[in-house]
């Protein structure tokens, strides 16, 4: 389940940002010539007028083709043709083209921040500002703790020891129950995939090193209750939400290359496709809201990573436009395309390199 969610967010994210680079090629006078999801070799197409739709079997991206844009407008082309070629148009409009996908990668992220805040968003709350339809969830637990064979993110059902129950599920009656229960056992169910089960906890001490004298669960509740916004909040605190995460995405990405130069960077932390398969199935776990604010992010990680000035990425190629631009010559398109090709290169070594490492992971 967790692949065909992954392949889905996949799909859509791919689609919004060639979507931009298609449009907007579109709307300044170039000719698109096709329109593909995944990499070639191409598993069946469908042609629209002048533009051709395709399916690829390598589906790990997509791309816009448009005439002109790899040297290919030479030749027997009509004068017309030629003029409409991404090379033949201003510089202006070549920067937009590349920019579009970016930039509906970051209008993805802001769209499907607001609809959290406007269909809800989990918050931890306060036990004195709780209604009926708080919820107690498990935050994290303490490593070989009693507590510990329950997974983060689970429900708290109900709690009991013996002929007691807990009547208030909230964080602090928990605790107070451990208390008054320890060193009985207590049963806890709880809900987690859909699932519901119970395990047996015994209280332990030696837990809180401060008071090791004090029983304990070994586990980190939280109050959470669904808030959801008006639609002209949504979009406020959506756009601050933005902001705030390409910030700090940019920041992130900008310290690992750092630390990669400086050979202190810690590849283990970084997620391939297998890594997020895994992340897009925890997310999903969470609810709807949880995957929709995941894909939101996910989103914004490729719109910094595209904006890279690395070859073959739309950064790059950016880099290529601006030269031209500055020096009033074009680069010769056997060259743009051989760096372009040793960069895409480069790329797929390091998605599998990743994915070697999601892989070692597992294990």
């Amino acid at each position: 389940m967790s692949v065909l969610i992954f392949l889905v967010v996949l799909v859509v994210l791919i689609l919004v940002h060639e979507w931009g680079h298609f449009i907007v090629a579109k709307k300044t006078g170039m000719r698109v010539d096709e329109f593909g999801i995944g990499f070639p070799p191409k598993a069946f197409g469908i042609k629209r007028g002048e533009t051709e739709y395709t399916i690829n079997w390598l589906p790990i991206g997509g791309f816009v083709r448009i005439f002109g844009e790899n040297g290919d407008e030479a030749g027997d082309v009509s004068e017309a043709d030629k003029a409409r070629a991404f090379s033949a148009r201003p510089k202006w409009a070549q920067a937009l083209v590349l920019i579009a996908g970016v930039t509906m990668n970051v209008l993805l992220a802001w769209v499907l921040f607001a609809t959290t805040y406007m269909v809800g968003v989990p918050t931890a709350i306060e036990s004195a500002d709780a209604t009926d339809a708080a919820t107690l969830y498990v935050a994290g637990t303490i490593p070989n703790s009693p507590a510990a064979v329950i997974p983060a993110g689970a429900e708290i059902l109900s709690v009991t020891a013996g002929e007691r129950t807990l009547d208030s599920l909230t964080p602090e009656a928990f605790t107070a129950f451990v208390t008054e229960v320890a060193p009985d056992t207590m049963s806890v169910t709880y809900e987690t995939d859909g699932e519901s089960m119970v395990v047996d906890i015994v209280p332990a001490q030696g837990l809180d090193s401060e008071q090791p004298e004090r029983y304990l669960a070994g586990v980190s509740l939280a109050l959470i209750e669904v808030t959801s916004y008006d639609p002209l909040t949504a979009l406020s605190l959506a756009t601050e939400t933005t902001i705030s995460a390409l910030g700090s995405i940019a920041l992130g990405l900008g310290t690992l290359l750092v630390q990669t130069f400086t050979g202190a960077a810690d590849y283990s932390q970084i997620a391939g496709p297998i890594g997020i398969v895994g992340m897009v199935g925890d997310a999903a776990s969470f609810g709807f809201t949880a995957l929709l604010t995941f894909m939101a992010i996910i989103s914004l990680n490729l719109a910094v990573i595209n904006l890279l000035p690395f070859p073959a990425l739309d950064g790059g190629r950016l880099v290529f436009v601006a030269i031209e631009a500055i020096t009033n010559r074009r680069i010769p398109p056997v060259w743009a395309n051989r760096v372009n090709l040793i960069g895409f290169g480069l790329l797929m070594l390091l998605m599998i390199a990743v994915t070697y490492n999601d892989i070692i992971r597992l294990f």
